[in-house]
């Protein structure tokens, strides 16, 4: 089945790299016009120019901190001021903080909010009554597995990640009425910039090819890691006309590694 979102406009926060990379390009080989948006200006820009030349389609770089509530206005600005709408948003931005609970600041507390929920909460409030209007909206929120099955030394990223799961639901059912489809994305291990960073960060005997596939057989019950491309082409799908009927739920993406379905 071939998906087509021509006419539609996305904007993918995180989408310089990695996951959200790989879902705007997808958007953009679909037929979509995208903006990507990141802190970094010559990444975002770079990633922005990558699409453009690739896919043929409109992209638009935004550098911006989604946790700074003046910096989302302006990204949505610009982004209405270039396409005119947006019909998709992706609610990428975001880190894994994770340690044991009393070694975590109130600062680091409140950055991981801001980063992971607020982001979603202040960019879904600003392309809510578009879509409400035109009646027709998708948002994603990027979540992970520890949403569902928060472990010790999980926090803040598990709290951050199970109060993006309640938004999922909440804004699922306020979006019904109008045609605006909610749902969360819970990930487990995909190769991403994280992952490379992660493997950067020691010495290593082996190529990060060889790691990935030892750690993938060793803990993923599939036996392997992700690849960005599988989630790019879940939100392709969720995002198209061709499935309008899923809403308000929150779809692992993990191999079958977490214990809760």
């Amino acid at each position: 089945m071939e998906l087509r979102m021509d006419g539609r406009v996305a904007l993918v926060t995180g989408g310089s790299k990695g996951l959200g990379y790989a879902m705007a390009h997808k958007f953009a080989a679909s037929g979509a016009q995208v903006c990507v948006v990141a802190r970094n200006v010559g990444e975002v820009e770079e990633a922005a120019n990558r699409i453009r030349l690739e896919t043929g389609a409109g992209s638009l770089g935004l550098a911006g901190d989604v946790s700074q509530a003046g910096q989302l206005q302006s990204v949505f600005d610009s982004c209405i001021e270039t396409f005119g709408k947006v019909d998709i948003l992706i609610n990428n931005a975001g880190h894994a903080m994770a340690g044991e609970f009393e070694s975590i600041t109130d600062e680091e507390w409140q950055y991981d909010f801001d980063l992971k929920l607020m982001a979603a909460v202040r960019m879904s409030r600003l392309v809510f009554p578009g879509m409400k209007v035109r009646r027709w909206g998708r948002i994603i929120n990027m979540l992970n597995t520890l949403a569902k099955t928060p472990a010790r030394g999980s926090a803040p990223t598990s709290v951050t990640r199970a109060a993006g799961m309640a938004l999922t639901k909440v804004l699922a059912g306020e979006g019904a009425p109008h045609n605006i489809l909610v749902n969360g994305f819970n990930i487990g291990l995909i190769k991403s910039d994280q992952i490379q960073r992660g493997y950067d960060s020691k010495p290593r005997e082996e190529s990060f090819d060889e790691f990935v596939a030892r750690a993938g057989k060793k803990s993923v019950p599939i036996g392997r890691y992700g690849e960005a491309e599988e989630c790019a082409n879940l939100a392709c799908l969720l995002c198209s006309d061709d499935c309008g009927f899923v809403s308000g739920t929150a779809i692992n993406i993990d191999g079958n590694m977490s214990p809760a379905m």
